[in-house]
């Protein structure tokens, strides 16, 4: 069997969330060793908070969220979408690029700023051809969101390892990621409680609309006046709220694979009711609190249950969570309270507690790995090609 017609090549989730589960396990642990001095920090002319945010944010989440995209795209649009070779070289970029990141000090500038910009710029550049090209038969109006914000995560990403744009360029990305979380949780949920209880939730197509535009004004946040941001946040999660309160929430709730997907969303609100906070009051959290809120409760409780259900839905299984299942879930619960809750308790133990995240994160994605990356190593177990 040649390398690219194997199974790992046929649809773009397959390598992107193996990628993603060994970002997972490996990124915060090396983080934390980092943070305690344990290992040295890598020649880089950039800091190694600068280093951290950029895995975060584009090695871990583009490593999900590229997945995410190479699949959705194409169902969307009803295309084959890319597979074998293109999602090689696609992997060797994202690859080089975590490299590059290490390595920076020791590299030619030309040869870095290659290997920092080469997956990124290529899986937007395939993503949106995708979603151009078959305008006509997406069966998403709303898709134009994607059309608009993909492009801007290049821009964050280099904004990102500036000594000068650094607060702006994560600011950016994590406005960005919001965007995305956004419309991913309002397309799903629908969907989930649809299935899971066979009701119908709050789809009001102007409170949408209006949710998605504040959502991509707040991209902006750190060029906007301080006075407009504070609205804009406090404007967005009120919406949030009142639509949440439509959604069904102590319904959902009583079962995880689904209610963890509410508390994501309940992350997300939380996020923006912090960043009002900040900017009103000042309140002295011990740690990035705004963005590890993000981090943690959104992309830290949403992530793992969709590789869950992608990973079983996609290969031809049932998507049914099993204990293992759940205590994958319940570990990034954890997590999120050892990184957000516990260090405004006790800060005396904050190296401690970014340790037991770290571990968290680790064992979540340890697990997810071992069960999940042989099947996406195997063929569909339902016949079907891909």
């Amino acid at each position: 069997m040649r390398l690219s017609t194997h199974p790992f090549w046929l649809v773009g989730f397959r390598p992107f969330f193996a990628l993603a589960c060994l970002s997972g396990l490996s990124l915060p642990v090396l983080w934390a060793l980092l943070f305690t001095g344990e290992i040295s920090a890598p020649r880089i002319s950039f800091s190694i908070i600068q280093w951290h945010a950029h895995e975060m944010f584009f090695g871990f989440g583009w490593a999900v969220l590229g997945g995410f995209l190479l699949t959705s795209t194409k169902n969307w649009v009803g295309v084959r979408g890319y597979h074998g070779n293109a999602l090689i070289f696609l992997s060797a970029a994202w690859l080089f690029e975590r490299i590059g990141m290490w390595c920076e000090g020791a590299w030619p500038p030309l040869l870095f700023r290659v290997s920092n910009n080469l997956f990124l710029a290529a899986i937007l550049a395939m993503l949106l051809w995708t979603l151009l090209r078959n305008r006509r038969a997406d069966s998403y109006r709303d898709n134009l969101v994607f059309i608009l914000i993909l492009p801007l995560f290049l821009v964050a990403k280099n904004l990102m390892l500036s000594t000068e744009f650094f607060q702006q360029g994560w600011s950016m990305a994590l406005g960005l990621f919001r965007m995305a979380f956004l419309v991913m949780l309002e397309r799903t949920l629908t969907q989930f409680m649809k299935n899971a209880f066979q009701v119908a939730i709050l789809r009001n197509a102007a409170l949408d609309g209006v949710i998605k535009l504040l959502g991509g004004i707040l991209v902006f946040a750190s060029w906007l006046p301080p006075q407009v941001t504070v609205v804009l946040f406090a404007l967005l999660a009120l919406l949030l709220l009142v639509r949440l309160a439509f959604w069904k929430p102590q319904m959902a709730l009583r079962r995880l694979d689904i209610g963890i997907m509410y508390l994501g969303y309940m992350a997300l609100t939380s996020q923006l009711l912090i960043e009002v906070l900040e900017r009103v009051h000042h309140p002295g959290w011990i740690g990035s609190v705004s963005v590890h809120v993000f981090t943690f409760g959104v992309m830290g409780l949403i992530i793992p249950a969709m590789l869950i259900r992608i990973s079983n839905g996609h290969t031809g299984r049932p998507v049914n969570f099993d204990t293992m299942d759940k205590t994958v879930l319940r570990i990034a619960m954890l997590a999120f309270v050892f990184r957000v809750v516990a260090p405004q308790l006790y800060p005396a133990g904050y190296a401690i507690w970014i340790a037991l995240a770290a571990a968290c994160w680790c064992a979540d994605f340890s697990i997810l790995g071992w069960r999940y990356i042989p099947y996406l190593l195997q063929p569909r177990v339902d016949g079907k090609e891909h």
